[in-house]
């Protein structure tokens, strides 16, 4: 059975940071991951998930300055040197917060930047995975569907995979994110297959409504299983949005056979 985490970028969305940590743990879960939680003090949040006995998975980069919607800068031309920094203050954080991976977001680019946008990326990348592979961290490459997110680096899967290959990095993985792909691509058990020698950490939403995943287009049963037929033995990111109370929705996992 897949273990799941609390992505607490969504999960009680009501609560400060810490509480929400506090609210996982007495669900049940083992582990969380954030998305931007730099506002809280390094240490405070290391304690409070000591306190919980839940083990830290991954942050983002920081977003960036920028216009609003603006979503990193890692494959944008020109401004390599501010990656760099956001690059240098997520593997900070992470390290000291006791996680291990951060999800580098490649930002907006325009289309016509998209080939000069492949090559800032892989440089920015291989800088990055080093100092990375200082720390043991791994770093994680995430498409994002255009619908949520238009005019982002990446959208599919693959793209993703020809710039983990392109960097050639033993911890560059590919954050498998089922919303994402069910939302662009579909097809999600032959590309998870395809992808799985890459896949660093796997995330799980309903499609199209980002919801609970016990509703909606996938058949989140079959995409568990198949998780597990294939040997991955990481972590499954609870990364949706709650239709209402985080605490309620949890009867998901119950609707799909699965437990914490």
């Amino acid at each position: 059975m897949p273990r799941f985490s609390a992505n607490l970028g969504f999960l009680w969305p009501d609560l400060p940071l810490i509480e929400r940590v506090d609210a996982a743990a007495r669900a049940g879960f083992k582990a969380v991951e954030f998305h931007f939680p730099y506002a809280v003090p390094a240490e405070e949040l290391r304690e409070a998930c000591a306190r919980n006995a839940v083990k830290i998975l991954g942050i983002n980069t920081d977003i960036g300055p920028g216009a609003t919607g603006h979503r990193g800068l890692a494959a944008v031309p020109g401004r390599e040197v501010e990656f760099t920094a956001l690059a240098d203050q997520a593997i900070g954080y992470c390290h000291a917060i006791g996680g291990t991976a951060i999800h580098v977001m490649a930002g907006l680019v325009p289309e016509e930047e998209r080939a000069a946008g492949a090559g800032v990326l892989v440089a920015n990348l291989k800088a990055t995975t080093a100092k990375a592979a200082e720390h043991g961290l791994t770093i994680l490459l995430e498409p994002l569907n255009p619908r949520d997110m238009p005019g982002y680096f990446y959208s599919r899967v693959e793209q993703a995979a020809e710039i983990i290959d392109r960097v050639d990095a033993p911890n560059l993985k590919l954050m498998f994110d089922a919303y994402h792909v069910g939302a662009c691509q579909g097809d999600i058990l032959t590309r998870m297959r395809e992808q799985r020698d890459r896949i660093g950490h796997v995330q799980i939403a309903a499609v199209p409504s980002r919801a609970e995943p016990d509703e909606g287009e996938i058949a989140y049963g079959a995409v568990l299983r198949a998780l597990d037929g294939l040997g991955y033995d990481g972590w499954v990111g609870a990364e949706y949005l709650p239709r209402a109370g985080t605490d309620e929705g949890l009867v998901w996992l119950q609707s799909l056979g699965m437990s914490l």
